[in-house]
């Protein structure tokens, strides 16, 4: 499914950067040109140009309260007699002279950055205009001219999302930026992952089905990435379209990039298969395993609390019996039975998808729970069933056996338990749960009975030597008194 309105609020709230942040962005730059023009740098000024993400419009908030970098250039005419490193180091001087930057500018390759403490970094990299026919920055480490195109490089970008639509291109390069900078589980400097996007659109997108909405889009274009990097099996050249010498792949080691096909590859089968799912708990639940807890999290949140009182509104109008019941959950099973619960009970938005492939077996695995008086008992109360009400304050060893009984066996497979509680009491101390478990020595897992409500239990056995589930149980209902 593609969740339009939760795409929506997801970059609104966590991936875009929030318009305060833009206003003070802003702010800064303005600040940053007047210390520029009113300082003893040398140069003779011809503007001022944003560049990279900013410019872009791909910029996002930083992750875990990090801070974000935006790139200002400023164009620049000839000194006479200045190398390349001196445009560096003199505005850097220009800066260390100024009051309000002196402890706050540091010096870099082809830029001078200010640094604002926990918020964000400015970079100013001088462009000449006129030593020779084309633009050039500044290489202060190897005291060199580089030729660039930032201005066509920018249009370029422009035009892409523009036959996008929709804003596509940008909302789908931020959604990759989050994906990049929350899981860390790839290497890809921004200006690389915005050109090798841009590549895979063209002025043939216009108007297409293809980016309809923000989930299509984002389905779209990494089913196009990975297509394209599976046909290379070795490091490509990513080329700035302007200026072929420009291969913005450069810094790429050949690890990084076979770990980049490798995730690409990885999320596009996660993107489909949510994007596919057309259960709408399911759906939600395959997206947060791309994009992490912050995706839904609120309608996932209020799906568990209000587990309950949704059901028990359904149990009032479709039993005759029961249109004058006042009860809750436990009360309406206890009463009416097993019945009150739909299939899709089993199904919750914030479950933790599971991250293992397929075997292609499906090994039969059947959970078992033993009551106990204390956690690692030695004696047990007796076997449970599911649904049987329980008392807070006990424990249940869960074990998870084949048809026959037999336990797994700890040397061959691993079994990762699924614990998702639901209901008012798990939300309020919010512990509705949902991620997946490690188990004991012996593959079991104990749980404490503390909140009222019907909790799920999962066994997942994964085979160690290939990592890959073999079987799955069916959800073990707990339901506490």
């Amino acid at each position: 499914m593609n969740h339009p309105s939760l795409f929506n609020d997801f970059l609104r709230d966590t991936v875009n950067l929030n318009e305060t942040r833009v206003k003070d962005l802003e702010t800064s730059i303005e600040a940053i040109k007047e210390a520029v023009r009113t300082s003893d740098w040398k140069p003779h000024l011809n503007g001022w140009m944003a560049h990279g993400s900013w410019a872009h419009k791909t910029i996002i908030k930083p992750v875990d309260g990090r801070e974000f970098d935006a790139d200002l250039i400023v164009f620049v005419e000839h000194v006479d007699d200045w190398s390349a490193a001196t445009y560096i180091d003199e505005l850097y001087q220009a800066f260390r002279a100024n009051a309000t930057y002196k402890d706050k500018v540091n010096r870099s390759s082809h830029c001078v950055t200010i640094s604002y403490a926990n918020d964000k970094k400015i970079d100013v990299a001088p462009c000449l205009t006129n030593r020779t026919n084309a633009l050039e920055v500044c290489n202060r480490s190897t005291d060199r001219f580089e030729q660039t195109e930032p201005k066509q490089y920018t249009e370029w970008l422009v035009k892409k999302n523009g036959y996008s639509g929709n804003n596509s291109f940008r909302k789908v390069t931020r959604l990759v930026k989050y994906v990049r900078d929350i899981k860390e589980r790839f290497t890809c400097s921004s200006v690389l992952l915005t050109t090798l996007l841009g590549y895979i659109i063209s002025d043939d997108d216009q108007g297409s089905a293809a980016f309809a909405d923000t989930a299509t889009a984002l389905k779209t274009v990494f089913g196009r990435l990975d297509d394209e990097l599976q046909k290379h099996t070795t490091k490509p050249k990513v080329t700035n379209p302007f200026l072929q010498s420009e291969d913005f792949a450069t810094a790429w080691t050949e690890d990084q990039y076979q770990n980049f096909r490798d995730r690409i590859h990885t999320y596009r089968e996660w993107i489909d298969d949510a994007y596919n799912e057309q259960d709408r708990s399911e759906s939600i639940a395959k997206w947060r395993r791309v994009f992490g807890d912050e995706f839904a999290k609120g309608v996932a949140i209020e799906e568990g609390k209000s587990v309950s009182k949704a059901l028990v509104a359904s149990v009032r109008t479709t039993l005759a019996e029961a249109s004058q019941f006042t009860g809750d959950l436990v009360d309406a099973i206890k009463r009416f039975g097993a019945r009150v619960l739909p299939a899709s009970f089993d199904r919750k938005s914030y479950m933790e998808a599971p991250k293992w492939k397929t075997s292609g077996q499906n090994i039969s695995v059947i959970v078992r729970a033993d009551l106990h008086r204390n956690q690692y008992g030695t004696q047990k109360v007796r076997e449970v069933q599911a649904l049987e009400p329980l008392e807070p304050g006990y424990w249940l060893q869960f074990k998870a056996v084949t048809s026959t009984g037999l336990p797994f066996d700890p040397s061959d497979y691993k079994v990762m338990w699924r614990v998702t509680n639901t209901d008012e009491a798990a939300a309020s101390h919010n512990e509705l749960r949902g991620n997946f478990e490690k188990p004991e020595s012996d593959n079991s897992r104990w749980e404490s009975l503390k909140y009222r409500g019907v909790h799920l239990v999962e066994a997942f056995v994964i085979r160690k030597r290939d990592d890959r589930i073999v079987g799955k149980s069916p959800a073990f209902r707990v339901m506490i008194e």
